[in-house]
This record gives C-alpha cells, structure tokens and sequence, in this order.
C-alpha cells in the first residue's frame, strides 16, 4: 500500500490493527504479510546485507507485536513499524565495523523499476541488450553507496512513495530535514550515474 492509499484501504488497515490490539493474532498477521515485502526490501538497503535484513524483519515485527498497544493511531500503522525498521536496521550498521558487506553482484531485489525506466529513457542505447540488467546493477550500487539515513529517506520517498510528511514521521525527522535528505539522495545518485555515463561514453541527462 502507497502513500496513496484510498480512504477504504485505510480504514481496513486501521479495523485489523484494532483487531489486533485486541490480541487477534490472525490480525497482526494479516498486517504482517500486507508489509513484510516492504519492511525486508527497505532493511536490505539499509543494511546491505540478506541476514541481517531477515533479521531486522523478524525484530520489527516483534517489537511492533510487544508494543501494539502504544500505537495510537494518529498516522499509518505502516509509517509506525518503518519507524522501528529503520531503529533496528541502524543498530545493526553500529554493531558492524563497516555497512559494506554485500557485493554489487549479490541479486537484490530493490523495487526500483520506476526509477530504473526513467533512467533508461535517458537516452540509452536499445541495442545493447545487456543494458537493462546492467542499468539496474548501475542503480543498485548508486543507491548503496548513499550513507544509510539518506539510502532510508530515497527509498521510503522515491521507492515505497510515501509523503514528505510520512517519511519525516518515520524517520523521526523534521519535514525540513527530509526535503535536504532527499534533495541530497538524489544529487548524490545523479552525480554517480553522471559520472558513470560521462566515463562510458554516454550523454549525462537531467535527473529529477
């Protein structure tokens, strides 16, 4: 579910989470599977890493399950469990001497199919048949070498599509410092894929 989730969309998410509250455990997994996909991909681009992707998954969850109760309802029960995603994903990176773990070549399934065709619509060549699968490992290895809490603000604006005022919720950030995040994501990626283009070769596009 986007940030633009019909009324009827939210009204259901907040019946299963009162559901829930009220300890119907068919409920919280009915959230569970509604975020899972969502949860895990923003962890890998956090985290760089499957494990510990998994792992930030299962400690989101079950913080959000222990915690249920504190959730008042004053904004999207997915915009609360990003929030504790996010926590946890960022303790993993401080118990790691370096959050370069995964390799470019490692599959990751990042989501990023929107931004990949405005990439691609740059200008790219339709006779190089490799250019899509090597355009989205040209993205991959962008977005990853983004510092962690701007990779977590591209991702949940440009990716999962939430508001600039969700995401600041999220984050537990001012909605100034979300819009300088972003701005600063997206200069930063299209200074490396313009670099990139410019060293193949390529005409460097406006991005953005």
């Amino acid at each position: 579910m986007s940030a633009m989730s019909s009324p009827a969309e939210l009204d259901n998410e907040a019946a299963v989470v009162a559901l829930a509250r009220q300890g119907d455990a068919k409920a919280f997994s009915e959230l569970l599977e509604r975020y899972e996909t969502k949860i895990f991909r923003l962890a890998l681009h956090i985290t760089q890493n499957r494990e510990d992707a998994e792992d930030v998954l299962q400690e989101t969850f079950l913080k959000a399950y222990e915690h249920l109760d504190q959730f008042q309802g004053n904004s999207r029960f997915y915009t609360w469990i990003v929030r504790i995603a996010v926590n946890q994903a960022l303790m993993k990176l401080r118990k790691r001497k370096s959050d370069r773990t995964v390799s470019i070549d490692e599959t990751v399934d990042t989501g990023e199919d929107t931004v990949a065709r405005e990439i691609a619509a740059w200008g790219e060549n339709p006779e190089q048949r490799y250019g899509r699968e090597e355009m989205q490992e040209i993205l991959t290895s962008a977005i990853e070498s983004l510092t962690p809490i701007y990779r977590a603000v591209f991702v949940l604006r440009d990716v999962d599509e939430l508001s600039t005022e969700e995401t600041a919720e999220a984050l537990d950030l001012s909605v100034p410092a979300v819009k300088s995040r972003l701005l600063r994501a997206r200069l930063q990626l299209r200074d490396k894929l313009t670099r990139h283009f410019k060293l193949k070769g390529d005409d460097a596009f406006a991005y953005l």
